[in-house]
């Protein structure tokens, strides 16, 4: 009898014990329970009243600053809300859960941010001594689509975060849709079109669970950007996104700076990268890490990568040899397990 001796990824599919591969062909990852998406079944808010039209900005906007587990009732087909004003979160809530239910667009309208969160901004009132390493609020967003953010006025804070900016408490992301978002074109320590994140509470991680990141175009970062934050992303995608900036960090002479981290770009001192079962494909860097840009400036952050695809991210300036589409300095070399680079 002849023994055929099957690959155990292949078995372990076959008998439904392994993680399914996305559409791309990449395989997922476990994810745990802290990643996982919220319960919305009792909602706390509810915006509209099953029509588009009951789904307004103001509605939004008035749901956020009071909190708790927000929900939509825009009726069965797609909507998109047109924010007139950026939604703030109030930071004595305790947490703030935006479920679109797979439905739902908010759109900056390319000319403002859409959603905020600060426990250091005193206009959102100020709870703690210790603004930025506050446990809440606990902000999440889900099933959602955010699109066309811009935090390019000077009159946004935080250097970044064309669709959203979070300062303190904690951010979770599941299931969200970052389309076409912008922010500063140029500039060293500016950064994410999508998201821009400065603290996080005892410095906890960011995940980043089965969500997309398309479009986005900003100094450095296209898609992600922190200063001392760590991050867990999962089962995600990074598609088309692009640092805009010329000249580095610090800024080399003659020029504005940024252009780094064409989808991610992370920066400070102790903080990790975790890249899961995730897909960086065409993002692209004027400067370094048309991927990926990591610098801990005390050499104590660490970065992996598993069972994810990084292919055609062009670093026009500089990356770390090896590591296509990535430019590192950490610890210690990047951990590569059952993952493509080219």
């Amino acid at each position: 009898m002849t023994r055929v001796l099957l690959p155990l990824a292949l078995v372990l599919t076959l008998l439904g014990l392994a993680p399914p591969s996305s559409a791309d062909g990449v395989q997922r990852v476990p994810v745990p329970r802290e990643g996982r998406a919220v319960d919305t079944s009792h909602p706390d808010r509810v915006i509209g009243r099953g029509s588009p039209a009951s789904c307004t900005s103001a509605a939004v906007v008035r749901a956020v600053a009071r909190g708790g587990v927000i929900t939509f009732d825009c009726g069965p087909d797609p909507v998109t809300i047109r924010m007139a004003q950026t939604a703030k979160v109030v930071n004595e809530s305790r947490r703030v859960v935006i479920d679109g239910g797979g439905l739902v667009t908010l759109d900056g309208g390319g000319v403002r941010r859409i959603l905020y969160q600060d426990t250091c901004d005193p206009k959102q009132g100020w709870t703690t001594s210790h603004c930025d390493d506050q446990a809440s609020p606990r902000l999440v967003v889900q099933h959602l689509t955010l699109a066309h953010g811009n935090a390019r006025s000077k009159r946004y804070e935080g250097g970044g975060g064309g669709a959203m900016f979070v300062r303190g408490g904690r951010l979770k992301i599941v299931d969200t849709r970052f389309l076409g978002n912008r922010c500063y074109r140029t500039g060293a320590d500016l950064g994410g079109a999508a998201v821009r994140v400065l603290d996080q509470h005892r410095d906890r991680p960011v995940y980043v669970v089965d969500s997309e990141f398309r479009g986005g175009r900003c100094s450095n970062g296209g898609a992600l950007s922190s200063i001392g934050v760590s991050w867990r992303v999962l089962n995600s995608t990074f598609v088309g996104n692009r640092a805009t900036g010329r000249g580095a960090n610090p800024p080399n002479p003659g020029t504005p700076g940024g252009g780094s981290g064409g989808a991610i770009y992370l920066d400070g001192n102790l903080f990790t990268l975790d890249l899961g079962g995730t897909l960086l494909r065409r993002n692209v860097a004027k400067e370094g890490g048309g991927a990926v840009f990591f610098v801990s400036n005390d050499r104590r952050g660490t970065m992996r990568v598993r069972s994810s695809t990084l292919e055609r991210n062009p670093s026009q300036g500089f990356e770390t040899q090896g590591l296509p589409g990535i430019f590192f300095l950490g610890k210690e070399r990047p951990v590569v397990t059952d993952s493509v680079l080219r």
